[in-house]
């Protein structure tokens, strides 16, 4: 499993380590000495070779990892090496006989003037992150089933929760009102489909010891606006009143709507943020 230590990934770790399945994790810096723990300075510069001798008696391979910095991913220029990274690491667990390849993409692939995003909604990305992603899934749905490796790619959508970059929206709204301060916000008119990253976690781990294949819409499928959202948290902190709706520019190429059909169905948790 690549990605273990990131916002996504310590979810599907968990979710699997619950589960009793034994995890080699392929990470920057060793959490404790372990054989099952794989060290490099930059797991998306490794060769196919590498890969290869990395992933030997592997099963099934989890790839989580990539580049994700709130503000800059969406158009920085690592996402073509993550791409290339990702590549190299599909060669090698051709090489090692690896059974099951899951990635983890992104419904930004999707063309999201659609509003309703299911798995037959075309591709169509508009930044070099989607780009990227789509990119990965595209060349690694053909080349991995040709070489008798099961795929699935579990794209996710809108998610909020533990271990939150505090530069996103729910964290900021949580930390701006905790401390008596005002949010200023975009009209908050945009329609979202929000999912607890602890359950897009375990649905990921599902998809991992499952044998579903092809592309996975991990979301909750129910919409809500942005400015509902907002007052949600607010009324958890009793401050409605510090929200400030309009004080920032809703952005001109920004879908009004991007909500999922889940391929699994979520349990119902109406507002938890």
């Amino acid at each position: 499993m690549t990605g273990a230590t990131g916002f996504v990934g310590r979810q599907i770790l968990r979710s699997l380590e619950d589960a009793g399945v034994p995890v080699r994790l392929v990470v920057r810096n060793l959490r404790t000495p372990s054989p099952d723990v794989v060290t490099t300075p930059d797991l998306f510069a490794e060769d196919a070779a590498w890969w290869a001798e990395t992933m030997e008696g592997v099963d099934t391979v989890v790839h989580a990892a990539w580049y994700a910095e709130p503000g800059m991913y969406l158009h920085s220029p690592l996402n073509l090496h993550c791409l290339s990274g990702t590549l190299a690491m599909a060669q090698g667990a051709i090489a090692a006989g690896v059974r099951r390849f899951v990635g983890v993409g992104t419904c930004f692939e999707y063309d999201l003037s659609a509003g309703d995003l299911d798995l037959n909604t075309p591709l169509r990305p508009i930044t070099p992150y989607a780009g990227a992603k789509a990119a990965a899934f595209l060349a690694l749905s053909q080349i991995l089933p040709a070489s008798g490796v099961e795929f699935a790619w579990c794209r996710l959508f809108y998610l909020y929760g533990e271990g939150e970059d505090p530069r996103r929206f729910v964290p900021y709204l949580n930390d701006r009102l905790s401390r008596g301060e005002a949010a200023e916000l975009t009209s908050g008119v945009q329609v979202r489909d929000f999912l607890d990253v602890a359950v897009a976690g375990r649905v990921i781990a599902s998809v991992a010891g499952g044998d579903i294949q092809g592309p996975v819409n991990v979301c909750s499928g129910r919409p809500v606006t942005l400015r509902r959202m907002a007052e949600a948290i607010a009324d958890r902190h009793g401050r409605r009143d510090l929200l400030r709706f309009g004080t920032r520019p809703d952005n001109a190429v920004d879908p009004v709507r991007v909500v999922g059909a889940p391929t699994f169905p979520v349990p119902e948790s109406p507002e938890p943020w």
